[in-house]
């Protein structure tokens, strides 16, 4: 079994998902007393965020690049950087670092081919749904990008940031989240895919609650580090 390395703290709500996801899904492929590989660096949101909100991207990626220079002397095979947002300064940290990132992107964009899913709405932070970084992925896969309107994406980057990173789960915000999500489905009936594009989200969205196929980007990363761990791929 490879050692996972897991950037998290972006927020440490979600970090806790990556944690029991990964090792439930190492009990339930190896069976007995068997657990997830993991080595946690945890970072202090504030000050990424702030520099988020700042444009300062670069100052957050010295932050990043810290963290994973820590796993990497610390022996991980492969890390995960546990937040969709910040895969936007990967390209500043990789040339840096020997030890492979498992990109949350890529991870979704194959989970959505395997589905035959083709025209997806991405639901994230404003950085991910307006910026480039993480549609131009889904797009090199043939999957079509459908992003709310300037409204609704300040609507769902003030939940995630004012609610869902610091636990707050409220039914009034998840009807907005689907109230999105049905707006556009009316508007483009060929639309056959939901990316919960923040790792947040799905602490707020489940099947249960969407018409649409919803492909949580926290469980796919999980399900693709899994693979590489266990050496199934």
């Amino acid at each position: 079994m490879k050692t996972i390395g897991l950037i998290g703290g972006m927020s440490w709500e979600s970090t806790q998902s990556y944690y029991s996801l990964l090792n439930e899904g190492v009990k339930a492929q190896c069976g007995g007393l068997h657990s997830a590989k993991i080595i946690l660096y945890s970072v202090d949101f504030a000050p990424i965020a702030r520099f988020q909100s700042e444009g300062k991207w670069e100052e957050a990626a010295v932050l990043i690049q810290e963290a994973a220079l820590s796993l990497e002397r610390a022996g991980v095979d492969f890390i995960l950087l546990c937040t969709n947002t910040m895969h936007k300064i990967l390209p500043l940290i990789t040339p840096h670092i020997k030890t492979p990132f498992l990109h949350i992107a890529e991870a979704t964009a194959n989970a959505l081919n395997a589905q035959g899913a083709r025209k997806a709405i991405l639901l994230g932070t404003k950085f991910t749904m307006q910026e480039t970084f993480y549609t131009e992925v889904l797009n090199a896969h043939q999957i079509e990008v459908i992003i709310p309107d300037a409204a609704s994406i300040e609507k769902i980057n003030r939940i995630i940031f004012d609610e869902l990173c610091v636990g707050k789960i409220e039914t009034a915000s998840k009807a907005i989240f689907l109230n999105i999500i049905d707006a556009l489905k009316r508007h483009d009936q060929t639309i056959d895919a939901v990316i919960l594009g923040c790792t947040e989200i799905g602490l707020l969205l489940d099947q249960r609650s969407c018409h649409l196929p919803l492909f949580d980007t926290t469980v796919l990363h999980v399900n693709a580090a899994l693979k590489r761990a266990l050496d199934t791929v």
